[in-house]
């Protein structure tokens, strides 16, 4: 029995010590992506792009990646906001593309990636999520009919959310303006506070399936030593896996070095990367937005895109020797590097109090924070508003409204 016991507090000590080594390696990188993040919220207008994206065509599938990238958020703040600029005419295909950009082509995402990984995934990502959106403005037609997405628009017309403006600032006025680094650290702090328990889920989780599960189970789950039936196989699984990780975002990143390591196809590795869009809680969330039938379609071909696209990525780098001759991460051993690590770590620290500053010292009042999720929203387009005892709240996604629901009013 103690035997047993001893055993249990060994390999949880061991599972969270490799989950605090990925967390020590990546704290400087994410306070990095964060922060540029936000400053790119903040200084690049947005309401002007929202316009232009009626008709599916090159261009217009190229700008709402671009704002896609620049709209760097969560995969359920993502999913709310690709509904929106559904719902004021942009076609369904140039909705998902922003959807896909904003969560897949996202600067913190690659500097993870990274210190994790190496630089050979994030060019992998930057491919891989260039032919996504690619796959993605082929095929949507012929799974959503003209007719499908007329219906789908009448419904999101029901409850569309305002449209935002940009007070008339071009980014260069903004760049000048010091209340637009203020506003831009809001955006950064929200983006980590709505992030802190998808990062905390992905490193957790992440920490124990390296060092607690045997590699045995890893050999049942991916196929090995098959050549492209293997690739095959991984890259069609891998997705399905992150429908049951509930981890979306950069929760993924760390759960991805793990399959890396295990032994995972590269190819498998990039599509459970790219797979934060269909977790379950999301599936759930289209089929709010969109009705059930929408939604299982929507899947499958999120999932559909996915899986191709990490089969190209894979045979493309295998083709041009860019796929890693090792399955080696950078944080396994629990090893904690000091040196430059160590220095980039407090440099951060300081970064984020001087962001907490910042965000405390704005009163233009234009950013409000989501009271569920924490995220900063801007109260010109909210994604779901409540008022409440005399007070606006404001909401980044229906999903955060409806909790609040749940917990105040409902119980009021």
């Amino acid at each position: 029995m103690l035997a047993t016991v001893h055993s249990l507090f060994h390999g949880v000590g061991d599972g969270l010590r490799e989950a605090l080594a990925m967390l020590w390696i990546t704290w400087w990188p994410l306070v990095l992506g964060l922060t540029l993040s936000g400053i790119v919220q903040s200084l690049l207008p947005r309401d002007g792009l929202r316009s232009q994206f009626g008709r599916t065509n090159a261009t217009s599938v190229a700008k709402a990646s671009f704002l896609g990238v620049i709209s760097s958020s969560c995969s359920y703040a993502a999913s709310a906001m690709s509904r929106a600029l559904f719902a004021r005419g942009a076609s369904w295909t140039n909705s998902l593309v922003f959807m896909v950009a904003s969560t897949n082509l996202v600067i913190e995402l690659g500097i993870v990636l990274y210190l994790l990984l190496g630089w050979q995934f994030v060019l992998a990502q930057f491919v891989g999520g260039v032919l996504m959106i690619a796959l993605l403005s082929f095929a949507t037609h012929y799974v959503f009919s003209r007719r499908y997405e007329t219906l789908l628009h009448e419904r999101v017309l029901r409850d569309s959310p305002p449209v935002m403006t940009n007070g008339g600032q071009s980014w260069r006025e903004r760049v000048r303006d010091t209340a637009s680094y203020r506003r831009a650290a809001k955006f950064s702090l929200g983006d980590l506070t709505m992030l802190r328990k998808e990062l905390l889920a992905g490193f957790v989780v992440a920490g124990f399936l390296m060092v607690d599960v045997p590699d045995r189970w890893w050999s049942h789950l991916f196929l090995s030593g098959h050549g492209i039936w293997t690739v095959l196989e991984n890259v069609t699984i891998a997705p399905l896996i992150a429908v049951l990780s509930f981890v979306c975002s950069v929760g993924n990143i760390p759960l991805a070095a793990t399959f890396w390591a295990h032994g995972v196809a590269f190819g498998g590795v990039i599509s459970f990367v790219f797979a934060d869009l269909v977790t379950f809680p999301l599936l759930l969330i289209y089929r709010r937005f969109y009705g059930t039938r929408a939604a299982l379609r929507l899947f499958g071909l999120l999932w559909f895109v996915m899986t191709v696209g990490g089969f190209l990525v894979d045979r493309l780098f295998h083709l041009t020797s860019l796929v890693p001759s090792s399955h080696h991460v950078r944080f396994a051993g629990a090893n904690f590097p000091l040196g430059w690590t160590l220095g980039l770590n407090v440099a951060a620290t300081l970064v984020l109090v001087t962001l907490w500053l910042l965000a405390r010292s704005d009163r233009s009042g234009t950013l409000a924070i989501d009271p569920v999720c924490g995220m900063a929203v801007d109260t010109t387009a909210p994604a779901a508003t409540r008022h409440f005892e005399a007070v606006d709240y404001y909401f980044c996604s229906p999903r955060c409204a409806e909790r609040f629901d749940q917990r105040h009013v409902t119980s009021a």
